[in-house]
C-alpha cells in the first residue's frame, strides 16, 4: 500500500472528528469563532510537531521563497473562506447533510490541480472521482422526496450553493498547499508539509485574530474563554491537516480529494452515534457508492 493512503484515511477521520466538535461548539461561539479556534488553537500543535522533526529528528527547515508564501497566502485565504461557509452552513441543515453538500470538492480539486498545477487525472480516476460525488449527492438528497422539483430545489437552494462555494474554495486550497509544500523542495515530504503547515496556521491565526478584534471582539473573547473545548478542535484540525499536508506532497491532489470522500462515511457514522440522528437507506446507499469509488482509485494507483 502506497503511504499516501493510510495518511489521507488518517486525515479523513480527524476532519470528521474536528468538524463534530465544531458543530458542538458552534452554539456558544457563532460562526466565526468556530472557524478561529480551529486555527489558532492549531498553531501550537503544528509549531510543536515541527520543532519534533526538527529537533529529535534533525530535519532542517526549508528555504522559504516567494512562490511559497503566495501559495500559502493565498491557499490560508481560501481554506478560511471554506470553513466560514461550511460553518455556517450546519445551520442550514443537519451535520451530515450540510457536510455531504461540501463533498463535490474531489471534482473542483481535480481541476485545480489541472489549473494550478498541471496535473494529469486518468479516466479511471475521473470515474471513481464521478462515482463518489454521485454517492455525496444521494446523501445530499436523502431528505428530500426525489421528485424533479425537489431535486432542482435541494441542488439549487442557499444551502447548496454555500456548499458548492465551500467546496470551491476548499479544491482550490489543496492545490495550493501542494503547490507550497513542493514549492520548498530538499527537505524531505515530511518537513516540507510541516513546514507549510505552520506557517499556513500561523498566517490564518493572525488573520482571523485581527478581523474579529476589528468586527466581531465578543466571538474573540467568547473563543478565549471556551479554550477547554476549543483546543481539541484545534488538536483534531492541525492533526487532520498535517495529513493532507502530507499526502499532498506525496500524491496529486486529484487522488488525495477523491479517496478522502470516505470522511462522509465517518460523517454519517458520527451523526448515528453522536448526535442520535437517522440515517435512511439512501444515506447508505450514498455510502456504498463512496466506497465503491474508493475501490476504483485505489486500483488506479
Amino acid at each position: 500500500m502506497e503511504l499516501w493512503i493510510p495518511i489521507t484515511l488518517f486525515a479523513a477521520f480527524c476532519q470528521n472528528l474536528r468538524s463534530a466538535l465544531q458543530k458542538h461548539l458552534k452554539g456558544r461561539l457563532g460562526t466565526s469563532g468556530a472557524t478561529l479556534v480551529r486555527f489558532a488553537y492549531g498553531f501550537p500543535f503544528a509549531l510543536a510537531y515541527l520543532l519534533v522533526l526538527h529537533l529529535a529528528f534533525a530535519m532542517p527547515f526549508p528555504d522559504m521563497n516567494g512562490r511559497f508564501l503566495l501559495a500559502a497566502a493565498l491557499g490560508g485565504l481560501a481554506q478560511i473562506i471554506a470553513t466560514l461557509l461550511l460553518v455556517h452552513l450546519f445551520s442550514f441543515r443537519n451535520f451530515a447533510v450540510g457536510t455531504a453538500y461540501s463533498k463535490t470538492e474531489p471534482v473542483q480539486a481535480a481541476i485545480f490541480g489541472v489549473v494550478i498545477l498541471g496535473e494529469h487525472v486518468t479516466g479511471l480516476t475521473a470515474t471513481a472521482i464521478g462515482i463518489g460525488v454521485a454517492g455525496v449527492i444521494l446523501i445530499s438528497m436523502a431528505r428530500v422526496p426525489l421528485t424533479g422539483r425537489a431535486v432542482v430545489a435541494s441542488l439549487a437552494g442557499r444551502p447548496a450553493l454555500i456548499g458548492l462555494a465551500s467546496a470551491a474554495f476548499f479544491g482550490g486550497s489543496a492545490a495550493l498547499y501542494r503547490m507550497a509544500s513542493l514549492s520548498l523542495e530538499g527537505p524531505g515530504y515530511l518537513m516540507q508539509a510541516a513546514y507549510s503547515l505552520a506557517v499556513v496556521t500561523l498566517m490564518q491565526t493572525v488573520a482571523m485574530g485581527l478581523y474579529m478584534a476589528w468586527r466581531e471582539s465578543d466571538q474573540l473573547a467568547a473563543s478565549i474563554r471556551h479554550w477547554r473545548q476549543a483546543v481539541w478542535v484545534g488538536l483534531a484540525g492541525v492533526a487532520g491537516s498535517a495529513g493532507w499536508f502530507t499526502a499532498m506532497t506525496l500524491q496529486q491532489v486529484a487522488y488525495v480529494r477523491a479517496l478522502a470522500q470516505v470522511e462522509l462515511v465517518f460523517t454519517l457514522i458520527a451523526s448515528w452515534f453522536f448526535f442520535k440522528e437517522r440515517i435512511n437507506g439512501r444515506e447508505i446507499a450514498g455510502c456504498v457508492l463512496i466506497v465503491a469509488a474508493i475501490l476504483v482509485l485505489l486500483s488506479a494507483t
